[in-house]
């Protein structure tokens, strides 16, 4: 018997009616598995863990209200599960061909008649399969998607059955909440200080907006969002304007995606100790020089120019992490990308984490998201663009699982995954520690960044510098004495 229609929630109405044809609300992920994997194991194993997850078997009906999930009566696993062949130009790398397909697939909108996401197997991309994921953002946030996707690895439960108070529980691997306390919660703690001083009023706040309407409370319910919205655009709007670079404009309908090997999560984490830094420092440091270098080698002069990023904060409780749906704010995060010194830079991101603390932001973004997708598009279109006007790019930071995941028997080798770029943001940046490793993702706009390659190429050779400069730099080891 299927179920009746559901009210999508307001937030979730906002993600689904903020697609345009120059970005489209998707999250987009690859995941490189050996060895090869089989359309048939993998349709079985989506079967098994994903349909679980009503939304995942539900499409999405509009309204002058808004939109309803309706469970889709001819759903069909091989509609949403396909496998496809990778098709290469003369003289292109399978890689090559593959991110060019990526690119592609980022830029076409799911299908509106069916439940909105779609999973693509290779099964033989030298030597290994690739699975490229696309799921629509109304469905859920990245932390929302990142839940429900190590939900369905080897050894994964549906959430809800993960926490266990069995003594016994340690013996039965995946059984523990591990997404939790190994993914979840550092991301959070990465930027709980941030919004520490709103985590009252961001709940109440979060409330309102997420509850679907009611006929006796949606006009109050309205008139306060659309207070708080007046207050959240006069903040932004008050904000200064990023800096002017070839990486701005009004994007096309094209994309160009680029991702690089990793680099080693222990280095990373040694620089870091040995300068006081974090991290997110390094890397976010690493991120600024190579934007900055391309620029450069372009003959632009970003000397004294800094850009803003506009970086995802969860603000679900841990414990619903695994819930569906959007519950995130946003930080404008400075990118010093004008100083080529490797250490200073590494400080100035510091101190500009430093400057986020206490802040207020992510809330007042969550509402004005929150409001802008529920507005006609012309009026919704200006307040996104108040977030192009503000930022040039749109940046993750995901700490990911430390031990490689299994899929089907397969060891899911490497992983990657794109957040959106609502608005006029051309330029999407993807950080992911996974298996030891760091990795990088780049996707842009092909007519502001045609060669999005060429940025990815910096990111090694930045943290090489900045690796040298610290070996440089006068140490005293305090367990010798001298003299």
């Amino acid at each position: 018997m299927s179920q009746s229609p559901e009210r999508m929630s307001r937030v979730d109405t906002a993600w689904l009616r903020m697609d345009t044809p120059e970005n489209l609300m998707m999250i987009v992920g690859v995941w490189f598995l050996k060895p090869r994997l089989s359309l048939e194991a993998l349709q079985a194993r989506c079967t098994e863990k994903l349909l679980p997850y009503r939304r995942f078997r539900q499409k999405v009906v509009e309204d002058v209200m808004g939109a309803h999930w309706v469970e889709d009566p001819e759903f069909d696993i091989a509609n949403h599960v396909q496998r496809v062949e990778l098709e290469r130009e003369p003289g292109q790398t399978a890689m090559q061909a593959l991110q060019a397909h990526v690119a592609l697939r980022a830029a076409q909108p799911l299908d509106p008649r069916q439940p909105l996401w779609a999973f693509e197997l290779f099964e033989d991309v030298d030597g290994e399969s690739v699975l490229l994921a696309r799921i629509h953002h109304c469905i859920g946030d990245g932390i929302a998607l990142i839940s429900v996707m190590l939900s369905i690895t080897d050894g994964g439960a549906l959430p809800p059955k993960r926490r266990s108070d069995d003594e016994n529980a340690d013996e039965h691997e995946g059984e523990h909440d591990w997404i939790v306390d190994h993914l979840i919660k550092p991301i959070t703690d990465m930027t709980v200080k941030t919004v520490q001083l709103a985590s009252k009023g961001a709940a109440k706040s979060m409330d309102l907006l997420i509850a679907p309407d009611t006929p006796m409370d949606a006009s109050l319910h309205m008139a306060r969002i659309g207070f708080q919205a007046i207050s959240d655009v006069t903040a932004f709007a008050l904000m200064p304007d990023d800096s002017h670079t070839r990486l701005k404009g009004k994007p096309g309908k094209t994309k160009a995606v680029a991702w690089a090997d990793g680099m080693p999560l222990d280095a990373v984490k040694a620089v870091g100790k040995a300068l006081g830094g974090s991290v997110n420092d390094v890397l976010l440091s690493c991120v600024a020089g190579a934007i900055g270098a391309y620029l450069r080698a372009k003959g632009d002069d970003p000397n004294g120019q800094e850009i803003r990023a506009m970086v995802p904060v969860n603000l679900r409780p841990l414990d619903k992490a695994y819930q569906l749906g959007n519950r995130f704010g946003l930080v404008p995060l400075v990118l010093p990308i004008g100083i080529e010194n490797p250490v200073e830079r590494m400080y100035a991101v510091r101190a500009r984490m430093q400057e986020l603390k206490g802040s207020f932001q992510p809330i007042m973004a969550f509402g004005l998201l929150a409001v802008a997708g529920l507005l006609i598009k012309p009026v919704q279109h200006a307040m996104l663009n108040l977030f192009a006007k503000k930022a040039t790019a749109v940046m993750t930071n995901v700490p990911g699982p430390a031990k490689s995941l299994k899929f089907c028997g397969s060891n899911v080798e490497r992983v990657m995954f794109w957040v959106p770029q609502s608005g006029d943001i051309g330029m999407g940046v993807s950080i992911l520690t996974y298996a030891g490793k760091v990795q990088f993702g780049l996707i842009t706009d092909s007519e502001l960044c045609p060669d999005p390659e060429a940025i990815i190429a910096q990111f090694a050779p930045e943290f090489e510098k900045l690796t040298l400069m610290t070996l440089m730099l006068p140490w005293v080891n305090k367990d010798v004495e001298v003299g």
